[in-house]
């Protein structure tokens, strides 16, 4: 189906997409690297990637993305916590950036096809590419790629999908790669050392969601002081700074009140959700559907009746079979058929 065609490679100067490369050529692709210049503090990673791509010899190129990469994530970051709400910056980055801009860059340069280090599969059956979960589930990236389009999918490769870390650790080190030993980059790559705090309060100055409030318990009892909205997630039970008979966790985040609501564990469980800006890879061919549906970047499904809203429209509403804890505004809800990826929204309430 390829027979030697171009392929673009995401490099990122990690061990996962500097395998990627290494096994197209492997198979007999004509590679060439792209990496994106996110911001200024990343120049090692670039430097890794342009080593790596030296030492298989293959042409490496830099996409400077660092105003859309503000613009779009750093940006939207912040302005979900603001809003009370707990956004998937990967998400949003492989939807604008990643299969967005770098993307577009990439057919620029003359690519066929374009492979980044995910750990996801795509399969060709039944007439048609499907996104798949890797073999792999505990390593399983799927969920951050719903928003790719059929046509994207088609011209799209993940080589790794069919290996676990160790296995992919372990082949890197066969083939002598310059990064073989490299540690795995920190969750949110723009985000130093974790600090969401010091990161949004630098960006966002002074603001409602920043300020202090009162911490209420949800039979409207005053428990103590926060520090700022924006600072809390639902389900969140460390750094609460109240005293307590039994464990507190974040209930509720109300935005206008600047109040942090907290109870029991049993009141974290919901039964169902709305999600709107609903993207379908492929739309089940009726509703109500019956899915899988994860509510978090985990390998745990859930069995779940997906229905749109009225009007119809890009918003739908999700019953669980059971309870799920802790669903999060924010949020990336995503819906599976088996381990086919059919598509996904934002969780709304």
């Amino acid at each position: 189906m390829f027979d030697r065609k171009k392929v673009a490679v995401a490099m990122s100067g990690g061990v996962d997409s500097s395998l990627t490369a290494a096994l197209l050529i492997q198979r007999g692709f004509e590679v060439f690297g792209v990496t994106m210049l996110l911001d200024d503090g990343k120049v090692n990673e670039i430097n890794d990637a342009k080593n790596v791509a030296a030492q298989l010899g293959i042409k490496h190129y830099v996409a400077d993305f660092r105003e859309e990469f503000r613009a779009e994530v750093e940006n939207y970051f912040v302005e979900e916590y603001l809003r009370g709400k707990t956004p998937n910056p990967c998400v949003r980055c492989n939807k604008k950036i990643k299969f967005g801009r770098l993307f577009d860059f990439a057919d620029e340069l003359g690519a066929d096809f374009f492979a980044t280090g995910h750990y996801a599969r795509i399969i060709f059956e039944d007439g048609r590419f499907k996104l798949k979960k890797a073999i792999d589930l505990k390593k399983d990236q799927s969920y951050v790629l719903y928003n790719l389009t059929a046509e994207k999918i088609s011209r799209i490769i993940f080589p790794l999908g069919e290996f676990s870390k160790d296995e992919t650790r372990a082949l890197a080190e066969d083939l002598k790669l310059v990064v073989a030993h490299k540690p795995d980059s920190q969750e949110i790559c723009f985000v130093s050392n974790d600090d969401y705090k010091n990161f949004i309060a630098a960006r966002a100055g002074d603001v409602d969601a920043l300020r202090a409030g009162e911490i209420f318990d949800t039979s409207g009892k005053i428990l103590g002081r926060h520090e700022g909205i924006a600072n809390y997630t639902i389900g969140q039970r460390k750094g609460l700074g109240i005293a307590a008979p039994r464990p507190l966790y974040v209930v509720r985040l109300d935005v206008k009140n600047r109040r942090v609501i907290v109870g029991d564990n049993a009141e974290l469980f919901s039964s169902s959700l709305t999600a709107e800006n609903v993207h379908w890879i492929y739309e089940p061919k009726n509703f109500p559907a019956r899915l899988q549906a994860k509510i978090r970047y985990t390998p745990r499904v859930a069995d779940c009746v997906v229905d749109v809203t009225e009007p119809v429209g890009k918003n739908v509403c999700v019953k669980f079979f059971e309870p799920q804890r802790a669903v999060t505004a924010g949020q990336s809800i995503v819906f599976y058929d088996g381990d086919e990826l059919l598509g996904g929204g934002i969780i709304i309430d």
